[in-house]
């Protein structure tokens, strides 16, 4: 019954998700308080409580038939305009509402995109590790994802390897940054390098190659950390944004695509990627979450939270003797397994903490560690760690 295209994805199930339901089998069996999911990139931390006053004050303010009814498929001109100018403020770009379509996340963004500019047989390069559903996405348009392997040293893009893959098919380039799973943030200097080598190839094939950035995580930086906007880098570049992550509101679906005037062709490319919108099924983005987007953009999550998470994880994880680069960005941990990758997830499952294997990013030999979690969570699961730790033999578990 099934299509031929769906068979795999079903045989190879997600793993974040797979660990998530094996979270709440556990949770069920010990106890909640005795189970550490670290699997899945859901936020702990609440919505700012603008958001929740604007949504009623939406309700209360504005006509219903408007709030809740049909609209442009890019999105409500004045909601695209005031993200147009509020960019403009940020970044220094020269955005207006027509640069704007409101879509339902970032995901749908990107296959609004794909769905513009692939024809069968194209490639899309991105960087190993990456988000696993840019693959779905890729062949959900007969397309082909070519992977760059990772730098395991810095997790910065491998600039030679990428020139080396960047053939005549390719289309586009996926770049995530703030990264997903390894919290690094590409470099200026990095981003520089991927937009030269991009033009120098657009030249030599004779066709653009459209640099598609996936940035659900760009509010999300420490330590003063900088995340480069591309579009200044490099004129053929797109961005996919969400709100999931900067505002708490991974269920609302809710973000956008910007599409500058320099990209090539633009005005076609917009036209394309707002009918794209329509036919993939998504018609526009929620009508609701646009209104309060619109009240809510200097909005942002109680970053100081996640940071001190990721202070106690990192150092204690490091104490333990577990390798692990320390990320900038997003809230995730790429910590390198002392054994073989499954095994290594068995025994942090035995005890009672649930992590995603690095293979599902196409990274083995890692785990993603997710701590957008309580911090109460990460103190009680530090005994745990430091029991891993002891039974790989790392040197810091022993003397913990």
């Amino acid at each position: 019954m099934i299509a031929d295209k769906m068979k795999p994805l079903v045989e190879n199930n997600s793993a974040i998700r797979t660990m998530f339901e094996e979270g709440k089998r556990m949770a069920a069996l010990y106890g909640t308080e005795n189970v550490y999911d670290f699997s899945l990139g859901n936020p702990n931390v609440p919505a700012p409580e603008a958001v929740n006053r604007a949504i009623v004050q939406v309700i209360e303010e504005e006509e219903s038939t408007f709030v809740h009814g049909y609209m442009s498929n890019a999105g409500y001109e004045d909601v695209r305009q005031a993200v147009a100018e509020s960019l403009n403020a940020r970044f220094g770009t020269r955005f207006g509402l027509q640069n704007i379509i409101m879509t339902v996340g970032a995901a749908s963004g990107m296959n609004i995109i794909l769905k513009t500019i692939l024809n069968p047989g194209d490639q899309v390069l991105t960087f190993a590790p990456y988000f696993l559903e840019y693959g779905a996405y890729v062949r959900n348009y007969d397309g082909e994802l070519v992977i760059v392997e990772p730098d395991t040293e810095t997790f910065q893009p491998d600039l030679a390897r990428f020139r080396e893959l960047l053939g005549p098919k390719v289309r586009a380039v996926i770049m995530n940054s703030p990264n997903n799973p390894t919290g690094v943030i590409y470099s200026e200097e990095t981003i520089r390098k991927i937009g030269e080598i991009l033009k120098e190839k657009s030249r030599e094939y004779g066709h653009a190659i459209l640099l598609i950035s996936d940035e659900p995580y760009r509010e999300l930086a420490y330590d003063g950390a900088a995340v480069p906007y591309v579009t200044k880098y490099y004129e053929n570049a797109v961005v996919c944004y969400s709100y999931s992550k900067s505002l708490s509101l991974p269920g609302e679906r809710i973000g956008y695509v910007v599409i500058p005037d320099e990209v090539e062709d633009s005005a076609q490319v917009i036209a394309a990627a707002v009918i794209a919108n329509r036919v993939i099924g998504c018609v526009n983005a929620p009508s609701l979450m646009q209104r309060v987007i619109k009240r809510c953009l200097n909005e942002q999550v109680n970053l100081e939270a996640y940071d001190r998470n990721r202070h106690l994880l990192y150092q204690s994880l490091t104490d333990y003797g577990f390798s692990c680069v320390k990320p900038e960005g997003a809230f995730y941990l790429f910590v390198k397994t002392p054994m073989e990758e499954k095994a290594f997830c068995e025994l942090c499952k035995k005890h009672h903490v649930l992590v995603v294997p690095g293979s599902s990013f196409v990274c083995p030999g890692y785990v993603r560690i997710s701590y957008c979690v309580s911090y109460e969570q990460i103190e009680r699961s530090l005994p745990a760690f430091r029991r891993i730790a002891e039974e790989c033999g790392l040197e810091g578990g022993e003397k913990a």
